[in-house]
């Protein structure tokens, strides 16, 4: 089986993470062939670019994270030309934390909207406790072609949303938590070939990890997970998340 962690932060640095050697290393040997190293404010994106230079088989996201919006956008549209970067974000709207303001939220989002469009690229979505403006941004700008719910946390309602708009939506551990029902009714109802899968490494490690750095050789445990979910086979769903991560970032077949 071959897999693709179509979403982790190789450059970040928490209590326990291995790095990205070791990572990358650890992750090869879980069939983890392919990853997406994602940017969320300038500095970061110039990391996640910096990473997949230096190591075959990842490629990079640059855009600027709902926090970080109160920043701007500067520079961001300079990075989307590199042949690494496939795609603009994370971006998108976060009305749990507010740590920028709402109003700037979304014309941050707006703007790398307007990015993903004027490039060609990919576009990924952070949406927290935000759907209806997250749509109603994505509505007014209107929908790339390739736009991925990341970290997809809503139910079976907010999937069928972001279905009927063409979007992918992308698993994270978060599907194997015991009180995540809804989000295994959204996996469940997720047509194979708008599904993917990732870690948000190092964040969010997948039951039994728990409460441990992530890693994106753990991204088989997520996919395990969904296969259960949907009573298919783990080949499956390898097969299916590895084909749509390469159509979504344009990667080589």
């Amino acid at each position: 089986m071959r897999w693709i962690d179509d979403h982790c932060h190789l450059g970040d640095s928490v209590e326990g993470w291995p790095g990205p050697a070791e990572a990358l290393a650890e992750a090869r040997a879980a069939g983890v062939e392919r990853m997406i190293t994602v940017g969320t404010d300038l500095a970061t994106s110039q990391v996640a670019l910096d990473v997949a230079r230096s190591h075959d088989g990842v490629w990079a996201t640059a855009g600027v994270h709902p926090h970080d919006a109160s920043g701007g956008i500067d520079g961001i549209a300079a990075l989307l030309s590199e042949p690494e970067i496939v795609a603009v974000g994370e971006c998108g709207l976060d009305y749990h934390y507010d740590h920028s303001p709402r109003g700037l939220q979304r014309e941050v989002f707006a703007a790398q909207i307007a990015l993903a469009h004027a490039h060609s690229l990919a576009l990924v979505v952070h949406t927290r406790e935000a759907w209806d403006d997250t749509f109603d941004v994505l509505l007014a700008e209107g929908v790339p072609e390739r736009t991925v719910i990341h970290c997809f946390t809503g139910g079976a309602a907010e999937a069928a949303r972001c279905l009927s708009i063409g979007a992918y939506l992308s698993f994270s551990g978060i599907v194997t938590f015991k009180g995540a029902p809804d989000v295994r009714e959204a996996a469940e109802l997720c047509p194979l070939d708008r599904l993917l899968v990732e870690t948000d490494s190092p964040f969010l490690a997948p039951v039994p990890h728990r409460g441990k750095p992530n890693r994106p050789a753990l991204v088989t445990l997520v996919g395990a997970a969904i296969a259960e979910v949907k009573a298919i086979s783990v080949e499956t769903v390898a097969d299916v998340t590895w084909k749509n991560a390469n159509v979504v970032y344009g990667l080589p077949s």
